[in-house]
């Protein structure tokens, strides 16, 4: 199984595309989740809409807009308020957790595979096979 990150944005106009894949893919959709951290003094909130795998291909999208949205616990805004309308259509309950922000690791790539360390441990997406 391939699991990847495909990053859309920061979250400021992209984050109506990640809304709109959600919906219209909504049979595959199988997590809406945010993540929240603290990046360069900021509190902020990555928005993530996690896919079924495809068949055949075995291949998992994990579509994120990342670190661009101030984080609703602090600073509630319209775009959190729009997600969280979508999840309520959808019938998805969002997912949230804590997690430290890219600029701990040298690589975005590495970064992306700790949340999906984080994402298995947690059983929201399946281990490799």
């Amino acid at each position: 199984m391939i699991q990847r990150f495909i990053e859309l944005g920061e979250g400021y106009s992209d984050i109506y595309e990640l809304m709109e894949l959600a919906k219209y893919n909504n049979e595959r959709l199988q997590h809406l989740i945010m993540f929240h951290t603290e990046k360069k003094g900021k509190k902020v909130t990555s928005l993530a809409a996690v896919m079924k795998p495809t068949t055949p291909g075995d291949f998992q999208a994990i579509y994120i807009c990342l670190e661009g949205i101030p984080n609703p616990h602090y600073q509630p805004n319209k775009r959190v308020k729009a997600f969280e309308a979508l999840a309520a259509s959808l019938k998805k309950q969002i997912i949230q957790m804590d997690i430290k922000p890219s600029t701990t690791f040298a690589e975005k790539e590495l970064f992306f595979q700790y949340i999906t360390g984080i994402l298995r441990l947690n059983h929201y997406i399946p281990a490799l096979r």
